[in-house]
């Protein structure tokens, strides 16, 4: 089984759509093993997010995803990683599909709701940035023989 890291962003908390986004993922097999609530350091933005250190919009980035709560999630399954990044939709909003996340609940570049990491390598990176092993539960699912075909 793979593991993926998502974020809900500053932006999804502030208009309170946690509840909703976390449904999704779990109406779609994917298993929780962690979440949390948090604010996250200059420090943890940092070393996030050090790929686009370079980048124009990174100072903003930075700035934004330590403005308000976050909340941490790490779900589990099969090719958990693309099935994530599918449902996330387009970076931008205004670029993203309808049902997709971003394409039900955003149309801007600048705020996008939702973080997920790019490939099995990156989630393995992130989530032991933002979860110590201790806090990703193990456990097992009754319909977890009807999820997966691997």
């Amino acid at each position: 089984m793979e593991r993926t890291l998502i974020l809900f962003k500053p932006d999804a908390v502030q208009r309170r759509l946690c509840g909703r986004l976390l449904s999704r993922f779990e109406d779609k097999g994917l298993k929780l093993v962690g979440m949390k609530l948090m604010r996250i350091s200059p420090e943890l933005a940092a070393q996030h997010y050090e790929a686009h250190k370079e980048r124009p919009f990174y100072k903003g980035l930075v700035e934004f995803m330590t403005s308000a709560p976050v909340v941490a999630l790490v779900f589990e399954g099969s090719r958990a990683v693309s099935v994530a990044r599918k449902m996330m939709g387009a970076t931008f909003g205004f670029d993203a599909e309808s049902g997709t996340i971003r394409g039900d609940f955003g149309i801007s570049n600048q705020f996008n709701l939702i973080h997920g990491s790019d490939s099995a390598e990156s989630a393995a990176r992130e989530v032991d940035l933002f979860f110590k092993p201790e806090e990703l539960q193990e456990y097992g699912v009754c319909d977890e023989a009807w999820l997966a075909d691997e």
